[in-house]
């Protein structure tokens, strides 16, 4: 590596370590005022909050690593700009797409490093983390699992399944409760398309679904119905499911996953959450490609300011996050194939990259 590209990669390195930095004391200062009250009145010594806020940042720089390796490339090159040091290497004969190559690197080298800690260091820190808030910190522990985005909890008298879209309304798809005799026979089987919780009548509402009842004869009497209110031991807030529950798991995890599948739309599920993982892993390359083309036009049109720059690329970043989310819940719907949706957005904004630089260093 020679004097010029070592240069311009300890460029990069210098900012991405900045920007990770600001953005980990950002998140942490705000986490630690809302969360250290529920440390001290649950009595727990300050070494346990200092464990878990340390633990969290894995967790934020991989949600922020797209972002970060675009505005470390962006801020590098635009300090370049702004110093007269890439007008002087292009008019030394030096193109363009050799002055973006060691940036290149740099974020191809921090994608591999997040890759490696999705596989080995995130399911430790977040299964420890979730461990410390839900179980130590609110006394709550987790009374089933998660697989296929679907969730299966032994409740007190029987045993729950269901999907569970938004975590945050207690309204569930597939839903199915099942109790089981001394012989571990089906004893009563309730399933329906949807489920949701009333709490003014303390009860579930069924709709669209059947009842399989074991009678004397180990027959079944099955009923079905449109619409039913059902008394349950449990409630809703009792399946605990951390938020980031599904971030336990390592790539190599999500990957088996769809192998353990054997419905078409479990499969499916699977494969857009292994790919998508994937896919946003990756994402930061192309937004750099994308991003330094758009910062160079940016000091052309408004001037060497990266007020202006820094804004463009972190609004790219929100709205390649939306279109990968879209593409996402559409992969999971079944309206596109799930590696559709997690190359598409790298093709698009890698090649209208690629095109830009390509125009700009003639």
């Amino acid at each position: 590596m020679n004097l010029l590209n070592r240069y311009l990669l300890s460029q990069f390195l210098k900012y991405f370590f900045t920007v990770n930095a600001g953005f980990c004391a950002i998140y942490l200062l705000v986490d630690f005022f809302e969360k250290i009250d529920n440390f001290t009145n649950a009595g727990k010594p300050m070494s346990l909050a200092i464990e878990y806020f340390l633990l969290t940042i894995p967790f934020v720089v991989d949600q922020l690593g797209p972002v970060i390796i675009l505005l470390s490339g962006v801020i590098a090159l635009g300090i370049l700009n702004h110093t007269n040091e890439l007008t002087a290497l292009k008019a030394g004969g030096v193109p363009l797409r050799l002055i973006i190559k060691p940036l290149l690197f740099g974020a191809v080298l921090f994608t591999m490093l997040f890759v490696a800690a999705a596989q080995w260091l995130l399911p430790a820190t977040i299964a420890r983390t979730n461990n410390i808030w839900f179980e130590q910190i609110k006394g709550k522990v987790p009374l089933g699992i998660m697989r296929n985005n679907r969730y299966y909890y032994k409740g007190k008298n029987g045993f729950y399944s269901f999907g569970w879209p938004d975590p945050k309304q207690y309204t569930f798809n597939n839903f199915s409760y099942s109790r089981w005799d001394e012989k571990s026979n089906i004893e009563t089987l309730t399933t329906a398309a949807y489920a949701s919780w009333h709490e003014e009548n303390n009860s579930w509402v069924l709709n669209v679904g059947q009842v399989q009842q074991q009678e004397d004869d180990n027959n079944y009497r099955i009923t079905n119905f449109i619409s039913t209110k059902l008394k349950l031991p449990e409630r809703p807030e009792d399946f605990l499911v951390p938020p980031n529950k599904s971030a336990e798991q390592s790539l190599t995890d999500l990957y088996l996953e769809i192998s353990r599948s054997e419905a078409d739309h479990e499969i499916r599920e699977a494969s857009t959450h292994f790919l998508g993982r994937v896919s946003y892993l990756f994402l930061g390359i192309p937004l750099l490609l994308l991003g330094l083309p758009i910062l160079l036009y940016s000091y052309r049109k408004w001037g060497r300011d990266l007020s202006i720059a820094i804004p463009v690329s972190c609004g790219l970043a929100f709205i390649a996050w939306g279109i990968w989310g879209a593409l996402q819940s559409l992969a999971i719907a079944g309206y596109v194939p799930p590696i559709v949706a997690a190359v598409s957005i790298h093709i698009i904004f890698s090649i209208t990259g690629i095109f830009l630089l390509m125009k700009n260093d003639f």
